[in-house]
């Protein structure tokens, strides 16, 4: 278990974590232009083109016998297969969510995830709920009981991208590899089914592989590295030096991004359940708002007096 964060620390992984969930929330926006590719399929190409990019990234830092020394330890490798086939999943079904038109089911699964992280820190990191925080955790669960009766057809999708979202960066906060090493070793370990998948659907799809159709296709799906790689990268940097759930408080920029564009954009229409889901949903985060901000205040006065007489001590 990774030691407690200091205020230094969280400081620097917040604007990371802000960067991430911000290019998160656009996302939907980029994923409308490359529409006609086959979800799986483009997950695939998605997966492909961030190897490239992390290992450009990764020789530009210097970060090579890094990476070298996380392929030989096959306690890292056990971590990041786990973390691999989490993020595929999840990135597999937000690719098909969005261009299926289902952005409120998305964004209702990303809203859900900070409340999953709750539950996981307490059960793996020694955290400790406060009476406000379960009260959240109880509005949550009745939001998405809600979704049973009216929205059966996107609980699916939110309760995948909530859990699988949450137990990756659980596994990505407790893997003893820095951030570019392991995003790079998660690529990697995809490529392969990634290349399969691909072979597939240029060979035994009538329409055969959606690269070689158009040349603005070609460079939309190219861009897919970059967009993948950067925001990834990014979260998984914030992931170890912030808590876990302050990580999960922050991540609300992106599913409310995600809705305001399924609300505007997309022009979704909006069930009465799935509203009730989100005003549920919204509740248990201004609980959790609330929370943070009656917690921060008193050990703010407690901590700063304390603070003075190490000043000349190296920020980590």
């Amino acid at each position: 278990m990774a030691g407690p964060q200091t205020g230094d620390e969280n400081r620097s992984g917040l604007p990371h974590a802000i960067a991430a969930y911000v290019l998160w929330g656009l996302m939907p926006l980029y994923l409308a232009l490359v529409k006609t590719v086959p979800p799986v399929e483009f997950v695939g190409w998605r997966i492909l083109w961030t190897v490239p990019v992390c290992l450009a990234i990764v020789a530009l830092r210097g970060q090579v016998p890094q990476l070298k020394a996380a392929f030989g330890d096959w306690k890292v490798l056990r971590l990041l297969l786990v973390s691999s086939v989490l993020i595929a999943i999840n990135w597999l079904v937000y690719v098909y969510a969005i261009m299926d038109g289902k952005l409120y089911g998305a964004s209702l699964g990303y809203y859900l995830n900070p409340l999953v992280n709750i539950a996981l820190g307490t059960l793996f990191l020694g955290e400790k709920l406060s009476w406000r925080q379960w009260l959240a955790v109880a509005l949550a669960a009745s939001g998405v009981a809600i979704l049973l009766f009216g929205a059966l057809d996107t609980l699916w999708i939110t309760l995948t991208l909530a859990c699988s979202f949450s137990l990756y960066g659980l596994v990505r906060k407790t893997a003893p590899v820095g951030s570019l090493p392991g995003l790079t070793i998660e690529a990697s370990l995809l490529a392969l089914p990634s290349m399969a998948v691909i072979g597939w659907f240029a060979t035994q799809t009538a329409a055969g592989s959606a690269m070689g159709q158009s040349l603005q296709l070609d460079l939309l799906i190219v861009a897919a590295g970059v967009v993948t790689g950067v925001p990834l990268l990014l979260f998984a940097t914030a992931a170890r030096r912030l808590p876990y759930s302050l990580l999960g408080f922050i991540q609300f920029i992106a599913p409310t991004m995600v809705f305001v564009l399924g609300l505007t954009v997309f022009g979704e229409e909006l069930r009465p359940s799935q509203l009730a889901c989100f005003i549920l949903i919204w509740l248990a985060i201004a609980l959790f708002c609330l929370d943070l901000w009656a917690k921060r205040a008193p050990a703010e006065v407690v901590t700063q007096p304390a603070a003075q007489p190490a000043k000349d001590q190296p920020i980590r």
